[in-house]
């Protein structure tokens, strides 16, 4: 399973491989490949613009070398817990349920842009200056939403037949450290997020499942968000260029 697929600098379709397929990467070896890993900058939304990855499932997974964010991006299954009823469901995708996601806006490498010259550009700013920075004239690092265009073959908002879903969801103490107004890796927040998990359960309970009322007797400004998150309703500053985006739960 190729990871982060669509990433600039080692996805495998990402703008720095050079390659526009799978089989043009891996040859007379692609039939063993058979599921896909999304990665933080896109979402299975974004991949089914291309219909060449339709018989693929579509993963979701955390780097397992941060373990406070092990699981913020997570694929669910429905299969006995051992190795081979997992690998059995990833070939024939019966068992896998789905995936929770970042909201692909907060990936470090959404939309096209340069980092040092502060530069963030949607794709078709970018195709109007030739791919070349505005600031310093060097090429632009080229993101996943304009890798996505340019190899989609159908109009966004179309699934393929049998897709497993997925949900977009923002990591709790992110949520905390909104509502607290402070940092995401202040002390304060994780108190707030140790107190809120003692007293609700898991992380991804609290942001998908527990009713926000039960949310509201622990932290009312928590069940705001959370409500705001479930229905999408979030402001999104877009990642570029290895720089994390940023999504807002609170704005007006």
């Amino acid at each position: 399973m190729p990871a982060h697929v669509w990433t600039p600098w080692f996805g495998v379709l990402g703008s720095k491989s050079g390659f526009d397929s799978l089989e043009e990467c891996f040859g007379d070896l692609t039939e063993h490949v058979f599921a896909l890993e999304t990665g933080l900058s896109a979402d299975p939304a974004m991949m089914w613009q291309v219909s060449g990855l339709d018989g693929y499932r579509l993963v979701g997974y955390s780097d397992a070398h941060s373990p406070p964010i092990v699981g913020r991006e997570t694929t669910v299954f429905e299969t006995d817990l051992d190795y081979f009823a997992i690998e059995r469901a990833l070939r024939t995708g019966a068992g896998v349920c789905g995936t929770t996601e970042f909201f692909p806006e907060a990936g470090k490498y959404h939309v096209d842009g340069h980092r040092k010259c502060g530069v963030r550009l949607d794709p078709e700013e970018t195709r109007k200056l030739g791919g070349l920075c505005p600031v310093c004239g060097r090429k632009l690092t080229i993101g996943v939403l304009s890798r996505v265009e340019d190899l989609a073959d159908r109009p966004a908002g179309r699934s393929p037949r049998g897709a497993a879903g997925f949900r977009n969801l923002v990591p709790l103490p992110d949520l905390v450290a909104e509502t607290l107004g402070v940092g995401p890796k202040s002390k304060k927040m994780s108190a707030e997020t140790d107190r809120l998990v003692a007293a609700l359960g898991p992380e991804l309970a609290i942001l998908g499942d527990l009713p926000l009322d039960a949310i509201a007797g622990c932290s009312p400004p928590l069940a705001e968000a959370i409500g705001r998150l479930r229905n999408g309703d979030v402001a999104k500053d877009p990642g570029y260029d290895g720089e994390f985006g940023r999504i807002r739960t609170l704005d007006p």
